[in-house]
């Protein structure tokens, strides 16, 4: 019985030690730059929207962005009549899994999702989102680094281009894109940027209060103390 015990004390750890590492680069934090989330709104609604929704998002959101209504109608409203709807995909869900073999998942919380002991959701799709290769076995012809066998094709690769695996299993480009490494690197930190915005637009007030929170608390502890020696300075 002891042994059982033990067993089962240690057993999420043994679980984490066999599972495989993961190595996953550092996305920039773009949650200030109203321009760099203007443009991965951009990115997703071109890109992403097509098959994957984000149902837990309603585009007038996208004013916090510093968008005006008639600038998310003109530009970013495609699957929608009405600025109050939220951000749903036009693909049929039985068509998208016939087509990918899964139906592709709603992006509203994906950034959170995602998060592990690796890092961040945020570095996991900075880093899947520049890590596909060509790969004549899959259905698409692609497959990715990080999420291995995935049935989601490189819907960016005209803009990175193509790369392989080489001899040594690292990624090497083939075919430049439209765009240079360092470019293709920083439309991806705004697509990413994006997606960690909609998973939680008020996150930057939540902090931003938190901090106030922490600095009320620190004046009363201060004056509280104060308050207690000036009560009990005559007891002692």
């Amino acid at each position: 019985m002891k042994k059982l015990l033990t067993a089962l004390l240690f057993a999420p750890f043994l679980a984490f030690a066999n599972g495989a590492e993961l190595h996953l680069d550092k996305a920039p934090d773009v949650q200030g730059d109203k321009a760099a989330l203007q443009n991965g709104a951009k990115l997703f609604v071109n890109y992403c929207l097509n098959c994957h929704g984000a149902s837990y998002v309603r585009y007038n959101r996208l004013t916090e962005l510093g968008l005006t209504e008639d600038q998310i109608k003109d530009n970013l409203m495609f699957t929608a009549e009405k600025i109050g709807e939220p951000m749903r995909v036009a693909i049929r869900s039985d068509e998208a899994k016939k087509w990918f073999g899964a139906t592709p998942p709603d992006l509203s919380v994906i950034a959170r999702s995602r998060a592990s002991e690796f890092g961040s959701g945020a570095d996991w799709l900075y880093t899947y989102l520049r890590s596909f290769y060509r790969d004549e076995n899959r259905p698409t012809g692609w497959n990715n680094v990080v999420f291995e066998n995935v049935g989601m094709p490189h819907i960016l690769y005209e803009l990175q281009g193509v790369q392989k695996l080489n001899a040594e299993h690292k990624l090497e480009l083939v075919t430049p894109g439209k765009l240079s490494a360092a470019e293709y690197d920083k439309q991806v930190a705004d697509l990413v940027g994006f997606l960690v915005w909609i998973g939680e637009p008020q996150a930057g007030f939540r902090k931003s209060l938190g901090l106030g929170v922490l600095a009320f608390l620190a004046v009363l502890f201060v004056l509280a103390y104060a308050l207690k020696r000036e009560y009990w300075k005559d007891v002692h």
